[in-house]
C-alpha cells in the first residue's frame, strides 16, 4: 500500500520550502498561487520543476508547496530540493538518477556574517596612513 501524499522539506540560504507531493495531472499550487504566477520568470519555473523533467514523472504529481525567507532564487532551489527528497520518498529507484543530477544534495553556502570594525563581512575602511 502507498500512503496517498508525500512530505519533504528543502531548504537553501534562507529559504524553507515545504512540498507535499500528490498523485495527480501535474497542478502546481505554491503559496496559493500557481507556479508561473509565483515565479514570474521561465528560469525560476524550470529550476523548480527540475526533479521532475530529470526523472520523466512530469505530469504524474500534483505539487503543493509552502515556501518562506530569503529571496525568489533561493526559493525555487529550495522548493528543487524539496521536490527532489519527495520523489524519492515516492518511488526509491529515482535516487541514482537524482543523484547523478546533483539534485540531492543541499548548497551549504550561506551568506557570512558581518564583523565588527568592519563595513561588511570582508570589506575594510579605506587606510589612512595619517
Amino acid at each position: 500500500m502507498t500512503p496517498d501524499q508525500f512530505h519533504a522539506i528543502g531548504r537553501r540560504k534562507t529559504s524553507v520550502a515545504r512540498v507535499y507531493l500528490r498523485p495527480g495531472n501535474g497542478r502546481w499550487v505554491v503559496n496559493g498561487r500557481s507556479l508561473e504566477d509565483y515565479f514570474p520568470r521561465r528560469v525560476l519555473q524550470q529550476s523548480a520543476s527540475q526533479p521532475f523533467d530529470v526523472t520523466d514523472t512530469l505530469g504524474r504529481f500534483d505539487t503543493t508547496v509552502r515556501v518562506e525567507g530569503g529571496g525568489i532564487r533561493g526559493q525555487a532551489d529550495a522548493i528543487r530540493l524539496g521536490v527532489a527528497r519527495a520523489l524519492v520518498k515516492s518511488d526509491e529507484d529515482l535516487r541514482g538518477r537524482l543523484r547523478a543530477a546533483t539534485l540531492l544534495t543541499r548548497d551549504p553556502r550561506m551568506v557570512e556574517r558581518k564583523k565588527y570594525g568592519r563595513p561588511k563581512a570582508r570589506k575594510r575602511f579605506q587606510f589612512s596612513k595619517r
